[in-house]
């Protein structure tokens, strides 16, 4: 690990490293991402009108699953210092008030170059996929003084 409140440098990472974490989503959790990103589309905040949808209840933002995804590179792995270049996704299932929501994040590439990281994330519910998708992020890179080689 990089100095007390930094995340792991370029040169700690390698390819397979992982990290994860797994919250219960909760219907406070969705209404103050309601509030926070403007989206108050009904199938996330009404129950009558969410259950005339397809989804027959209702369901949690898809980009609240991102910001879970956020929140495991932003403070895990790689960690603070690392800034978010692109992500991809793609939504497999609902996410619902009670779910147990894993969010896992996996090194698929390191780029020594560029000090770029290219990253696999997912989020689960148990062995099911919800949204999987692809992130890449800037790393920065030990410098001396910077800690333990």
């Amino acid at each position: 690990m990089g100095t007390a409140g930094a995340g792991r440098f370029l040169e700690d990472l390698a390819v397979g490293d992982s990290a994860e974490r797994t919250i219960v989503i909760q219907e406070a959790d969705i209404a103050a991402f309601a509030v926070l990103s403007g989206d108050h589309n009904p199938v996330h905040l009404d129950h009558d009108y969410a259950e005339t949808t397809v989804f027959k209840s209702r369901i949690a933002h898809g980009m609240m699953s991102a910001a879970y995804i956020s929140a495991v590179l932003g403070t895990e792995l790689p960690g603070p210092g690392a800034i978010y270049l692109s992500q991809t996704l793609e939504f497999l299932r609902p996410v619902r008030i009670g779910d147990a929501l894993t969010t896992r994040v996996e090194v698929k590439a390191i780029d020594a170059a560029t000090g770029r990281v290219t990253l696999s994330t997912a989020c689960s519910l148990g062995r099911r996929a919800a949204v999987r998708g692809q992130a890449e992020v800037q790393v920065p890179r030990r410098t001396p003084g910077s800690g333990a080689a």
